[in-house]
């Protein structure tokens, strides 16, 4: 790994993507997506990978191929527990809806309200030359949410602004780093964290564009002010716990760790061993937790927070959040008139944490217009579609998670065994009112 740039396999790794449950030992015959997954490990291209299938009220279903690692590891199932990076978000955006409709937050609220750090903010007039002007609108809850707030990432190219970012240690990976000459020191505390960033100017006005960012990092921030506890403690009271998503965390203790999976580089002679699952940093409890990519989840954890997306708050018929948090996740949240053209959304739409397609964003063989999704820098995807009723989580570990067509891959396989086995909706609530506002 020392020839390999940090910088550049996250910029890679983390590019924006095309796009209470029990494990059940019954396969139904999903022969594309079995196929899939039996290629994959036989080609070597991963170690292992798992994929989850829920609908409705009917119980999930598990298809697993592969081993946790490619040293003789013990095979992977629905509990091996996965680096899942930005598919955190979705998770923090549920999360920093539950405010909303807890009254401890509003969508359009500024956040200098909550964190004072933000109240005067500068935005770049000359990229190049990081000439800056004072920012005309203020940064809200809603600009969060949907990577509007105007900063960005440090993967998103080698610009003046990026390099900033990675002097002052912004990062924001969890606790995976591969260090680069010149970085900063790591923060150690959100509010440090937001510190250092509020002393950076903005990459756009506030509301104006939309840019990947580190602003589910800055919700983690919020989410801790406003309700008074850590972002992880309110995760797991408010998520986690009620899910029973018991394997979902920030790091992995010593009783699990035999089943956390290694990560790989994908590089011209095979897989190259990135992180081992014997060795990982993941393993150690101490370290900022980033509510844009620091957690690790399992399939069948994971599946049960897609079930409540699904169901609108409801699982098994229990309420475990409100409609009109749950609900909201998968909304077009934009600003209005912001610019998406140019952008990595190329037409699709944005919720909490998730890209909504659209009709014009909707590829033949993918999900379809209206079901949101969302992926993490090693491989792994989830999306959620109402219209079918149904949705998929998939677990597996390579960086970067370009270097295969599997997003795509992997929605063509499902839909074309939802087709073939003439699958109807299962029973649950109507997709009707999920396009409009609660």
């Amino acid at each position: 790994m020392r020839n390999v740039k940090r910088r550049d396999l996250l910029r890679a790794a983390l590019a924006l993507p095309l796009g209470a449950c029990q494990t059940t030992a019954r396969e139904p015959a999903f022969a594309a997506c079995r196929a899939l997954l039996d290629r994959y490990v036989a080609e070597r291209r991963v170690a292992g990978m798992v994929l989850g299938v829920v609908r409705g009220r009917s119980m999930p279903v598990f298809l697993s191929a592969g081993a946790l690692a490619l040293d003789g590891a013990p095979p992977v199932d629905a509990d091996s527990i996965h680096r899942i990076y930005s598919m955190t978000k979705p998770i923090t955006g549920l999360a920093t809806l539950l405010c909303v409709a807890d009254g401890l937050l509003a969508l359009d609220q500024p956040l200098a309200e909550i964190a004072p750090e933000f109240r005067e903010m500068r935005v770049l007039v000359d990229a190049g030359r990081l000439e800056t002007a004072p920012a005309a609108n203020v940064i809200t809850i809603r600009h969060l949410l949907t990577h509007t707030a105007g900063f960005t990432y440090h993967i998103n190219g080698d610009g003046p602004l990026q390099r900033l970012y990675r002097e002052n240690g912004l990062f924001a990976q969890g606790r995976a780093y591969w260090p680069s000459p010149g970085d900063g020191s790591l923060p150690a505390s959100l509010d440090e964290f937001a510190a250092r960033l509020a002393r950076l100017p903005l990459a756009a006005e506030p509301g104006r564009r939309w840019e990947y960012s580190v602003a589910f990092d800055v919700l983690g921030l919020v989410i801790e002010r406003a309700s008074g506890m850590p972002f992880e403690i309110y995760l797991k009271r408010r998520i986690f716990e009620p899910l029973e998503m018991s394997d979902t965390d920030f790091y992995v203790p010593r009783d699990k760790i035999d089943r956390l999976t290694s990560n790989y580089l994908v590089t011209e002679n095979g897989l190259q061993s990135l992180e081992d699952r014997a060795a990982s940093p993941f393993s150690m409890r101490e370290g900022v937790n980033y509510g844009g990519s620091g957690l690790l989840s399992t399939a069948s954890d994971y599946a049960r927070f897609c079930d409540l997306l699904l169901g609108e708050g409801v699982v098994n018929g229990r309420r475990i959040a409100p409609r009109e948090a749950a609900h909201r996740v998968g909304l077009n949240l934009l600003p209005p008139a912001v610019q998406t053209e140019g952008t990595l959304l190329r037409g699709a739409e944005f919720g909490a944490g998730v890209w909504i397609m659209t009709p014009a964003s909707a590829r033949g063989g993918e999900e379809p217009p209206g079901s949101y999704s969302w992926a993490g820098a090693s491989g792994t995807t989830m999306w959620v579609d109402p219209s079918s009723n149904c949705a998929v989580v998939l677990m597996t570990q390579y960086v970067p998670a370009t270097a295969y067509p599997l997003y795509s891959e992997a929605r063509q396989s499902f839909y074309s065994d939802f087709r073939s086995l003439s699958l109807a909706p299962a029973e649950g609530p109507s997709s009707a009112h999920r396009r409009g506002e609660p």
